[in-house]
């Protein structure tokens, strides 16, 4: 199969393939639209959506300077002002480093590589440079149910954001190559503000996540189509718009088992919301 020519890789499509092949086949090769939902209840799913995307409008926002007060009056529901109300608390400290500290914020920055002779690219929903030199990636996650850590580690975006940075961030870094040990990236979790979750990088982390995202990058550049088979793990099914098309099933898993998972199973599920700032912004 040969990509389109338009195509960059990204941490989503990236865990799409190693979730199911048959998926990243439909969704990105053929770019097939299929009419099926993806969780149940549909107006509680499309709400949540809603709400994900007007939390990381409102943040890049307030990064960007504009006065909480005239954000404030944009919230109107009472989820998202409760995750507003825990974001500009936890928001302040890295203002204050921004303002006395010396630290460079950049909100909804996208950085982009080659890659084993595609692209790969990410969008961050910010990325903080302090006068140390340290380099601070964070993601801001809407998820009802806190996911583990194992469960994060295992993500495509924990490996593919500190890479892509590491590899394409140089101008943030006075025009010096990034060393690995300077970036961490952290998870901010609306729900649960005080238990945000870390991960140092190190020049052992950035060799193996080249080595991997090199290989899995060629794999897919060297399939056939019939090489792209369907996921082993039929729960996933139940939360892909394509299970009716692969004979897996017509109804949708609900909305509260598709979070579920990332606590107690470590399965990848297709939350839209989480891939808001990388796709749409």
């Amino acid at each position: 199969m040969n990509l389109p020519q338009d195509f960059q890789f990204n941490q989503a499509n990236l865990q799409d393939f190693v979730d199911c092949r048959r998926r990243f086949l439909l969704r990105y090769l053929k770019r097939l639209a299929w009419p099926a939902i993806e969780t149940d209840p549909v107006l509680e799913h499309e709400r949540y959506l809603q709400q994900g995307a007007a939390f990381h409008r409102l943040a890049q926002q307030y990064l960007l300077g504009i006065p909480p007060r005239y954000l404030s009056n944009l919230v109107n529901d009472p989820t998202l002002e409760r995750w507003w109300q825990n974001f500009t608390a936890f928001a302040a400290e890295i203002l204050e480093g921004q303002s006395s500290l010396g630290w460079k914020l950049h909100p909804e920055m996208s950085l982009s590589a080659p890659l084993a002779g595609s692209r790969i690219l990410a969008k961050y929903d910010l990325v903080a440079v302090s006068s140390q030199g340290t380099l601070s990636i964070y993601d801001w996650k809407t998820a009802r149910v806190r996911p583990r850590r194992e469960w994060l580690e295992t993500r495509l975006q924990t490996r593919v954001y500190p890479y892509l940075l590491k590899q394409a961030g140089a101008h943030l870094n006075s025009g010096k190559p990034i060393q690995p040990e300077q970036i961490e990236m952290i998870y901010w979790f609306s729900e649960y503000p005080e238990q945000s979750e870390r991960f140092a990088y190190s020049p052992a982390a950035f060799q193996a996540d080249e080595k991997y995202l090199t290989a899995l990058v060629e794999t897919i550049q060297r399939l056939q189509e019939e090489e792209f088979y369907l996921t082993s793990d039929e729960k996933r099914c139940g939360f892909c718009t394509y299970r009716s098309l692969c004979n897996r099933g017509v109804t949708a898993s609900s909305f509260e088992d598709q979070e579920l998972l990332t606590q107690d199973q470590f399965q990848e599920v297709l939350v839209d919301f989480e891939q808001i700032a990388e796709i749409e912004f």
